[in-house]
């Protein structure tokens, strides 16, 4: 289980912010029930990666609770381009 947790990164085309953060949560949980929830929430936001890890860094209160994340990545995976992979379009008609 630690290895898929480990292995389990954040996708936006793949992933949903919120059932993505559950599970992730109840998998530590249950790895680690004497871990602190700040503690929880800070491994699981290392698992975001880059852009969207630091985005929601930004908004990161120390007494976010789980549904204040939750709402940050939505939030950010609605609104911004963050966490997105970018497709170059092949140009139609080249001189």
């Amino acid at each position: 289980m630690e290895i898929s947790f480990e292995e389990d990164i954040f996708n936006i085309e793949r992933d949903r912010p919120m059932s993505w953060f559950l599970k992730k949560k109840d998998r530590l949980t249950s790895l680690h029930p004497d871990m602190s929830e700040t503690m929880v929430h800070k491994r699981i936001l290392s698992k975001c990666g880059g852009d969207l890890e630091h985005a929601i860094r930004i908004r990161f209160i120390e007494t976010f609770s789980t549904e204040d994340y939750i709402n940050a990545m939505e939030d950010i995976t609605t609104r911004t381009k963050i966490g997105r992979n970018w497709y170059k379009t092949p140009m139609e008609n080249k001189t």
